[in-house]
């Protein structure tokens, strides 16, 4: 009974991070919300993993996790856009531009709705995942803090952040399939475009400290790209 509840316990730690984030947001602590964004991802990897290596899986925790992704990557980070938008606002007559945000929260539930009732998404995601959106989001307030002013007034733009939330909108329940740490084994045949990305990640995020999360995420797309061109060109040459 406790080894199969291990993976909903911290699915449900996702959700109180979401939770707590979506106040913090309203009160416009951003960097805080950006912060349980951070350890929220890491109760939603393991809780997967965990369920994956406990064999545990069911139907509930699945419908659990995505209620929690709804909040966590959902809501949340569409707030935090909110906010930021109505940061780039200069005065009240202009502020029904903030409320576009809401748009992404949207969009979140469509791709989640897609993820649980799509067979094709057991090996690979199809559109970006909502925590790889939310980690995004989450980067903006924390690049605006600590970076120079160059990046705030790139990222405090009205214009720029309604472009960003059509975009990653539609980036995230577009039907292309990307790649997913979803390993069976750790070798490098057949896990090659995954371990790449770590190891890239891992080189990017050591060089551009928080400026990587946005390149990371292009990378991921980028690298989707290749892995699919890859796949089709192998199929057509087994036919």
């Amino acid at each position: 009974m406790i080894r199969r509840n291990i993976p909903n316990a911290l699915t449900c730690g996702n959700l109180l991070c979401g939770c707590i984030g979506v106040v913090e947001a309203f009160h416009n602590n951003l960097l805080l919300s950006c912060v349980l964004i951070g350890i929220a991802l890491i109760f939603d990897f393991f809780d997967g993993f965990l369920a994956r290596l406990l064999k545990v899986s069911s139907p509930i925790g699945k419908d659990l996790d995505s209620l929690a992704d709804m909040v966590t990557f959902g809501l949340l980070p569409s707030i935090i856009l909110y906010q930021l938008l109505m940061q780039s606002i200069p005065d009240l007559l202009g502020i029904w531009k903030a409320y576009p945000a809401f748009i992404m929260a949207i969009f979140s539930a469509i791709r989640l709705a897609k993820f649980n009732n799509d067979p094709r998404q057991s090996d690979s995601f199809i559109g970006v995942p909502t925590p790889a959106n939310a980690m995004l989001i989450g980067s903006l307030p924390l690049i605006v803090h600590t970076q120079d002013v160059f990046w705030k007034d790139l990222i405090i733009n009205t214009n720029n952040l309604l472009i960003l939330t059509v975009v990653m909108s539609y980036l995230l329940v577009m039907e292309m399939p990307l790649i997913a740490l979803k390993f069976k084994h750790f070798q490098w045949k057949g896990n090659e475009a995954r371990f790449i990305l770590i190891l890239l990640t891992i080189v990017l995020l050591i060089t551009l400290k928080i400026l990587a999360v946005p390149a990371i995420l292009i990378l991921y797309v980028l690298l989707s790209v290749v892995e699919n061109l890859r796949k089709k060109n192998e199929s057509i040459a087994n036919q």
